[in-house]
């Protein structure tokens, strides 16, 4: 089953009530909480992500392969409102973790999560180090896709691959990029951080005929000819089936992004994130060296 942990803030839009903390302290956000427990929270930044993600579920009927759970610095008391918008907007989420005040990325793994996301980066970072794939998703007002189709995009090195072609581009340049990547077509990248989690997508894909598919994957990357070879046979390698591949050559993705719709898309440089999260929902792929 494909396990996703997800914090309240990145669930919902409770920008409002955080600002109260921020200002008049842990009490004042209490009492907030408590006295607005029936007002329902307005969909946040990745809750189109998550109904999508739900919705498989329906369509698939005779099994459940996809979960959602909350993870949230809440109190169970002050987490009320939470769970009370999640059953008003009709979302299948059963299980919670609320820390009171402590980081919820300590119950990620326990829950067997392949993904865990927040608006901390912090709390993305200490996830990550506990072996859970994180990433920071960027407020902003981007509109929700329509679509009901549910499309992630990826970029490709330090996030489905690992970062060993990314540091010889930073170290030595675009031109020994393009030569180590050609010398070593034939040898498949290792794995990155969101790997596993592509590999969740994929076998979602596999219990659903091809032409009815409601996903779709896209990778979108600065590679061009001829580090796209090498992508290709990893990808052949790792049997993973992408639907779309977009080779930029270090062209901005935001407006190819917008082009195909994405419902996320995840990133691990903080340029091409900020410029993405204009068009499309976006999450910043945590690195330990960040």
């Amino acid at each position: 089953m494909l396990v996703i942990g997800i914090t309240s803030r990145a669930l919902f839009d409770l920008d409002d009530s955080h600002k109260i903390f921020e200002e008049q302290g842990l009490e004042a956000y209490r009492e907030y909480q408590i006295s607005n427990e029936n007002e329902v929270l307005n969909p946040g930044q990745a809750f189109p992500l998550v109904m999508k993600l739900l919705d498989l579920n329906k369509k698939l009927k005779q099994q459940k392969s996809v979960e959602v759970v909350l993870l949230s610095r809440n109190s169970a008391d002050t987490g009320l409102r939470i769970f009370n918008s999640i059953e008003h907007h009709k979302l299948e989420i059963k299980r919670a973790a609320f820390c009171g005040g402590n980081s919820p990325h300590t119950y990620a793994k326990a829950f067997g999560a392949h993904l865990f996301l927040s608006t901390e980066f912090s709390d993305c970072k200490l996830a990550l180090k506990s072996g859970v794939a994180a990433a920071r998703i960027i407020p902003s007002g981007t509109p929700k896709t329509k679509d009901s189709q549910l499309k992630v995009a990826f970029d490709g090195d330090a996030v489905i691959f690992s970062e060993e072609s990314q540091e010889i581009y930073d170290t030595y340049g675009l031109e020994a990029f393009d030569k180590n990547e050609k010398s070593l077509a034939k040898k498949p990248l290792s794995g990155g951080p969101f790997k596993p989690f592509l590999s969740e997508l994929h076998r979602l894909q596999t219990l659903f005929p091809q032409s009815e598919c409601p996903l779709r994957i896209a990778l979108v990357t600065a590679r061009s000819a001829p580090s796209h070879e090498r992508v290709i046979r990893t990808l052949r390698e790792w049997e993973i089936r992408i639907d779309e591949s977009l080779f930029l050559g270090g062209l901005q993705k935001a407006d190819f992004l917008k082009v195909y719709q994405a419902d996320i898309f995840f990133d691990d440089q903080e340029e091409n994130c900020d410029l993405a999260s204009d068009k499309v929902p976006t999450g910043q792929v945590v690195n330990l060296k960040q």
